[in-house]
């Protein structure tokens, strides 16, 4: 391993945050790596994070979580973008995996240069938030679900620091028809109306692309920024997936580098979240569940017993997801191979952060009635009774209602049992009727974050604003011109481009305009440092530009707290595992039919072990292999292919016995010959120890030709 650089003394005394430079790299020649590391979380009977369902517990794997860093330097300054397969960044991992590194490289990542953010899909283990809110459904804090995204995250920055090379980067972007909707319509519509028409919809459509190439032009690698929610999948899912997003990755790493498995290419292509917060790739819009009527477009509610949900564009939640992958798959594609109109980025490397106490920071908002500007707070944090009714894309418990402004005598009493809000705070919260005063719930340990990061990296002439939470459309618009109106006012030129980037460093929620604020759907109700919340980012990411233009040093801020040592966990450790009586792990309780052809569902079932025992990290729970003409078997799919799906079965409790069903779509390029089904696993002894066992199934023949029926496999695949 190549240690890491020696940073002059002047430089390690910089701790103010901006890493400034004043030479340009020659021709846009900079030093870029990427790298791409496996983070699948424990893939058995964890609770999900996303959709705040009890029931939705991990029972397998269709795609594994990965982590992909992309490592740039000028020569004199550096930066890491990370893309992690992980519904968001809490602090606590953020500082983890900063802590992994410095032990490896020194200083050269720290909180001012490294940018962590979250896909944001709501189909991974949760777990590992260290704020009690959101790991609430989840039964608390669980070490194996932090561990497995720490490593995998320092993994993918590790190997992009080996890979570094001498590179150019480019930026391009298109537009993408049919990803995506607004969910909160009538939210969005209460912004001014001059405002709304300067854009021609109410989403953002635009994915932006960096292209990395090596000096020789050999592609290394693409970041693309798209602002869609990976919620295709929904909330009756239980095996861990990418989604949307984290399929177009594959599919695009795949098309570059053909036969190669997920996450061993050398090429790596990230679909990073953007200002995703009203926007849902469920484009068919929210129906009844039952009826099939519309929904009341206020309050996302049915007049019968039923859900409001939107659907996405496909015949179920996995066929939806493609759809939505391929369609951002083929606009990057396309910006890829389109030279021409691809502008290079040249310039330096620049970044500044700062962690800001949100409910202490002051803005300025213009009173119409006095005409002058007064200066307002944010709040402690709060959640409105707008976020118990969850959103179209996942409809919450009991009775809520989106666009709710008044409260309930009932829920009142159940919100003062845990922490009863005082006069000021619903004051400050203003149109909020709050369900939660989680800024005062301090047992035990704090509930959501009041101390949040801040950071904007300059590459070139090209801004990346890293934000801690989920800006709706409007909010990442103004975001956006906030940074780029900075950057011209303080005299340094138009930005070619500013990117929203969600859900870093730290998560604290939602952030909508004021006036969506005002409608209190579940975006605005769960934006919980209250009404004038985007206004203060705006102003602090304006500040954090002015910084980089002038060189000014910015105070570090206050250090989050981090409570490791008061977490809650009710989640049962696994005690012991037993194969099936007069059986051995490894076992295959059913075979493959011994012919296939195209579309068919081939399945095999095995005596397993708990997948909680190793999440085999760069590893496979299953492979499918083809025998070859040199007399070997060579793996064609792992777990972590579109077409493979690993399910684990608990089939006696008591016991501690379960089975593992593997099954395999074949694909229609599919090429003929003999296979067979690989099943891998480990197994936790009960008087102590855990220990490997494989299996493999008898060959079948995969044949070419129109899809079959022959197999077993699963409805919604």
């Amino acid at each position: 391993m190549r240690a890491g650089r020696d940073w002059p003394l002047s430089a390690l005394l910089v701790t103010s945050c901006a890493l400034l430079v004043t030479s340009q790299p020659a021709g846009g020649d900079y030093l870029v790596g990427v790298g791409i590391g496996d983070m699948t979380g424990p893939a058995a009977e964890i609770g999900m994070m996303g959709y705040a369902n009890l029931k939705q517990k991990t029972a397998g794997i269709h795609l594994r979580q990965f982590s992909r860093a992309y490592v740039i330097d000028d020569g004199d300054s550096r930066m890491a973008f990370v893309s992690a397969d992980v519904g968001m960044i809490p602090h606590g991992i953020r500082k983890q995996v900063l802590a992994n590194l410095q032990k490896l490289y020194g200083e050269t990542y720290t909180k001012h240069n490294l940018l962590l953010s979250g896909t944001h899909t709501h189909s991974a283990p949760g777990g590992f938030m260290m704020d009690l809110l959101y790991d609430i459904s989840i039964l608390g804090f669980l070490q194996e679900t932090f561990d497995a995204y720490v490593d995998g995250i320092t993994m993918s920055v590790r190997r992009a620091h080996e890979n570094t090379r001498r590179g150019r980067i480019f930026i391009n972007m298109g537009e993408v028809e049919g990803a995506n909707i607004n969910r909160s319509p009538t939210a969005y519509e209460n912004n001014p109306e001059t405002e709304r028409r300067k854009y021609a919809s109410n989403v953002d459509k635009t994915l932006v692309q960096l292209r990395f190439d090596s000096l020789e032009g050999q592609p290394l690698g693409a970041l693309h920024w798209f602002a869609v929610h990976p919620t295709s999948m929904n909330n009756t899912n239980v095996f861990i997936s990418s989604d949307n997003v984290g399929l177009a990755s594959l599919l695009f790493e795949q098309r570059v580098e053909p036969g190669s498995l997920p996450g061993k290419g050398s090429f790596v292509a990230g679909f990073a979240s953007s200002n995703l917060g009203d926007v849902s790739p469920n484009t068919r819009g929210p129906r009844c569940e039952k009826s099939g009527l519309e929904c009341d477009v206020s309050s996302s509610t049915c007049s019968r017993n039923e859900h409001c949900f939107s659907s996405g564009p496909g015949e179920d939640m996995v066929s939806s997801t493609r759809i939505i992958a391929e369609k951002l798959l083929d606009k990057a594609l396309e910006l890829f191979n389109d030279r021409k109109g691809s502008h290079e980025i040249k310039g330096p490397v620049r970044v500044v952060h700062q962690y800001v106490d949100m409910p202490q920071a002051v803005a300025s908002v213009y009173d119409p009635q006095t005409r002058t500007f007064k200066k307002v707070n944010g709040c402690l944090p709060a959640m409105g009774y707008s976020f118990a009714a969850g959103t179209t894309d996942g409809p919450g418990a009991f009775t809520f209602k989106q666009g709710t402004k008044t409260t309930n005598p009932f829920w009142n009493v159940v919100r003062n049992f845990l922490a009863a809000p005082r006069l000021e705070d619903e004051e400050c919260q203003g149109s909020k009727p709050i369900l939660l005063e989680t800024g005062r719930l301090k047992f035990p340990y704090s509930w959501q974050p009041s101390i949040v990061s801040t950071q904007l990296a300059v590459l070139g002439d090209v801004a990346i604003a890293c934000v801690p939470g989920e800006f709706t459309t409007m909010a990442g618009r103004r975001l956006r011109d906030a940074v780029s109106e900075a950057f011209t006012q303080n005299g340094r030129g138009k930005l070619h481009h500013v990117v929203v980037a969600g859900l870093c460093n730290t998560y604290s929620s939602y952030i909508t305009t004021k006036e969506e604020y005002d409608v209190q759907r579940y975006e605005g109700a769960s934006t919980i440092f209250g009404p004038h919340t985007l206004q203060i980012y705006l102003e602090q990411y304006a500040r954090l530009a002015e910084a980089i233009n002038t060189g000014s040093p910015v105070e570090p801020g206050p250090d989050p707290p981090v409570f490791s040592k008061r977490l809650l966990s009710f989640i049962t450790p696994v005690i012991f595992d037993n194969p099936k009586f007069r059986y051995d792990y490894g076992d295959v309780l059913l075979h493959p039919p011994r012919q296939a052809t195209p579309g068919d569902k081939v399945t095999a079932r095995f005596v397993s072990g708990h997948p909680r025992n190793n999440p085999r990290h760069g590893d496979t729970f299953l492979t499918i292999e083809k025998w070859t003409s040199n007399g070997s078997w060579a793996v064609v799919a792992t777990d972590a292919n579109w077409e493979t799906r690993f399910e684990w079965v608990r089939t006696h409790k008591t016991l501690g016995t379960s089975e593992a069903l593997i099954t395999w779509k074949i694909p229609p390029d599919v090429v003929p010959g003999d296979y067979r089904i690989g099943h891998f696993g480990d197994y936790k002894y009960i008087f102590g120890g855990v220990y490997p066992y494989s299996g493999f199934t008898g060959t079948f023949k995969a044949s070419s030709g129109p899809a079959g029926t022959s197999g077993s496999g699963f409805n919604s695949q």
